[in-house]
């Protein structure tokens, strides 16, 4: 709230400018996704319940800002299971873990908190649904990302990973008529369609789930993306190097034809970009927290007088409910 606030206050309150001004127009929506927003509040509330130190396996969300700003409150971030100490509190990302890591904790009985997004945990299910119907799993997603390690982790006969179309025709099965699919949260409806269209022209008998089923976010920033790319001569996506959903953004804007930078906050901007251009856009990974957006668009007037502007875009309202371990720290902070 208090970052649209900041907003609504610059573009209200900003003077006409010089016909030189360039123009900077937000996207939206962007930044911060339900699930990322729980996933770090999970981390937080136990740092509050519990006191440091707060184990994480592997990074909670990918964005280099928030893992930094939680490692000096007192988080540890750790590879593998078997770094945490005894007794550790422990908390699973958002990306999701597989059946043996889970195993791994419950054996040394390590308190643990899954921070596991709600949609992730909804493919898992999904993929165990279809494999106890005697279903073989194909896994559209991109190999080496912790959420398809975690979902594959979950499917007991394996999956078979696919990342494009192309890999569709290579692909071998023990029986076309018993396929079923599920899709990293992190690819839109956009990004898996060509696949899907593939998987379903080869096997036409393959299940799958509903387009409903695809992660509304990674969807509405890529849509709010082109509306962007109409609009300006730059597109810039605040986000980490190792954010799937933040790089698909640059992509996008750079397939339409419109030059596209990634850049982790305002430190990454380079002056020559904005030479010769009247508009830019600024959008943010689904990861990457907005006092980043805003410290970007400071910079930006630093080096010419702007114009600050808000694309229209789908509201979003969803939220999810924190575990139980965490939710006592929520209600003993509301009491006051």
């Amino acid at each position: 709230m208090a970052a649209l606030n900041y907003f609504h206050h610059v573009m209200t309150t900003m003077p006409n400018t010089a016909a030189n001004s360039l123009r900077i127009l937000l996207a939206q929506p962007r930044g911060f996704c339900a699930g990322v927003d729980r996933a770090i509040e999970i981390v937080e509330r136990a740092l509050t319940l519990y006191g440091p130190p707060v184990y994480v396996r592997h990074e909670i969300v990918h964005n280099k800002w928030v893992v930094e700003d939680l490692r000096a409150k007192g988080v540890v971030f750790v590879g593998e299971v078997d770094e945490i100490p005894d007794g550790a509190i422990t908390v699973f990302s958002a990306h999701g873990i597989s059946e043996k890591v889970e195993n791994s904790a419950r054996l040394r009985d390590l308190p643990v908190i899954d921070a596991t997004c709600p949609l992730v945990t909804k493919v898992h299910k999904e993929a165990q649904r279809y494999e106890a119907d005697g279903r073989e799993i194909v896994l559209i997603g991109h190999e080496g990302h912790p959420e398809v390690e975690g979902t594959s982790g979950r499917v007991r006969s394996g999956v078979h990973l696919v990342q494009n179309a192309t890999d569709v025709a290579t692909l071998r099965v023990a029986n076309p008529e018993r396929l079923a699919y599920v899709t990293q949260t992190t690819l839109s409806v956009d990004d898996t369609r060509d696949i899907i269209t593939a998987l379903k022209a080869r096997f036409p008998n393959i299940a799958g789930p509903e387009l409903r089923d695809i992660c509304y976010a990674t969807q509405n920033r890529q849509n709010a993306v082109r509306d962007l790319a109409k609009e300006v001569d730059l597109v810039l996506v605040i986000g980490s190097a190792n954010s799937s959903n933040s790089n698909r953004l640059r992509d996008l804007a750079a397939e339409i034809g419109i030059p596209a930078h990634l850049i982790d906050d305002a430190r990454g901007l380079q002056p020559q970009w904005f030479d010769g251009i009247g508009a830019v856009g600024i959008t943010a990974g689904a990861s990457a927290p907005e006092h980043l957006v805003q410290g970007v668009v400071d910079a930006i007037g630093k080096l010419r007088p702007t114009q600050l502007d808000m694309l229209p875009g789908d509201a979003e309202n969803t939220r999810f409910k924190l575990p139980a371990e965490v939710m006592s720290a929520v209600l003993k902070v509301r009491r006051g």
